[in-house]
């Protein structure tokens, strides 16, 4: 999976979130953040070699689990993708 399907994800995860009620703000906060990380890790500009954006994105999958199951498997897809790319 490439960077950008990566990032397409986060996107609809995203969506996603907003359009649930009673979504917490810094939730959709930290799932912005993690977007940018991601953007961060692409970037040859920017050092990205002490990221935390794999670790970042397993914990926002724990949170998920135990209150939005859809994005928990939204968010899962991306954490394999790291994975496998070597993040």
């Amino acid at each position: 999976m490439s960077e950008q399907r990566i990032k397409e994800l986060l996107e609809e995860l995203l969506e996603e979130l907003q359009q649930l009620e009673g979504v917490d703000e810094e939730l959709i906060a930290t799932v912005r953040e993690l977007e940018s990380g991601v953007g961060d890790l692409v970037n040859p500009a920017i050092d990205s070699s002490d990221s935390t954006v794999l670790d970042d994105a397993i914990a926002l999958e724990a949170v998920f689990a135990a209150s939005h199951p859809v994005a928990e498997k939204i968010i899962r897809e991306p954490i394999n993708s790291l994975s496998r790319i070597g993040i």
